[in-house]
């Protein structure tokens, strides 16, 4: 096949991804409801199927794995009910901010491989095994086995190791701060382990300090409120005074820049679920109401 002919079904193919995000976005922001409609979930599991078939086509290994499992999450979706809630509605949404993020790379760089990928689905893998595993936790009807979160906060500690022994950069510090949200859905209605995720968010943009520094605070912190919050000891989840220092001297927001939002509803509720976490929504959505 020639070039030019590559081309332009790879215009093909991220066109109709494009559409599938738009099917998928409008399903996962709405999913309470969208899970009582078997055609809307239909929709959403065709769509993930699409785009799945499509890289694998083309050859593109990460967008074919990761459409893959959200394929795979949207089957269970379909053949159980389940009652939607909102650590599992911002689960979904991770997930398909994951794909967007491939298929945005991919239309945007000629050169794009499942090299320039590899962070990305390491990340996506992490919030899609805390996915499958809260989506069995709701159908079985039980309670969240500390094995489990012991097994989650370990697998993203892992990551964030990783991204630390990259060079300090805004992207290395974007994957940090994906990764606090993703440890801030395995324990949401726990509010000290929020204050401590919140803390390490606010913690990692500070640029007064160097790099390694944050890393030794941050690592040591999580590792240490993981092993607190997996024996049941939430009361002894406090941020250390190393970490409050560095948060209190950040002089910056948890995404390490400006937020864009937009002025559509709907783009403005998908801003902010990219950028804060459950509590930090909620504290905008007090200060929002006090000002009506």
């Amino acid at each position: 096949m020639d070039t030019a002919n590559q081309q332009r079904i790879l215009g093909y193919f991220i066109e109709e991804a494009k559409e599938h995000l738009q099917t998928l976005e409008q399903g996962i922001l709405q999913l309470a409801t969208s899970v009582q409609d078997t055609e809307t979930v239909n929709e959403m599991f065709r769509a993930a199927h699409s785009v799945k078939g499509g890289a694998a086509m083309l050859g593109y290994t990460s967008i074919q794995k990761t459409a893959h499992r959200l394929e795979d999450s949207f089957k269970i979706l379909k053949d159980n009910p389940v009652d939607v809630d909102q650590k599992l509605e911002t689960l979904f949404l991770n997930g398909y901010d994951h794909l967007q993020d491939l298929i945005e790379r991919l239309e945007n760089s000629a050169d794009f491989s499942d090299g320039d990928a590899v962070e990305i689905l390491q990340q996506a893998e992490s919030n899609f095994a805390i996915l499958d595993q809260y989506l069995q936790q709701l159908l079985s009807g039980g309670s969240t086995d500390q094995a489990d979160v012991s097994q989650q906060v370990t697998t993203i500690l892992k990551q964030m190791l990783q991204v630390f022994k990259q060079p300090d950069s805004p992207e290395s510090r974007q994957k940090l701060h994906l990764a606090c949200k993703s440890l801030s859905q395995i324990a949401p209605n726990e509010a000290n382990w929020q204050k401590i995720v919140a803390t390490t968010q606010t913690a990692i943009t500070n640029k007064k300090y160097p790099y390694g520094t944050i890393a030794q605070v941050v690592i040591k912190e999580i590792k240490q409120a993981g092993d607190y919050l997996t024996a049941g000891q939430a009361q002894k989840l406090v941020p250390s005074k190393n970490l409050q220092q560095l948060a209190a001297t950040a002089g910056g927001t948890s995404s390490g820049g400006t937020v864009v939002i937009p002025t559509d509803p709907q783009g403005a509720a998908v801003a902010l679920l990219k950028t804060f976490n459950k509590q930090q929504i909620t504290q905008i959505f007090q200060i929002i109401k006090s000002r009506i």
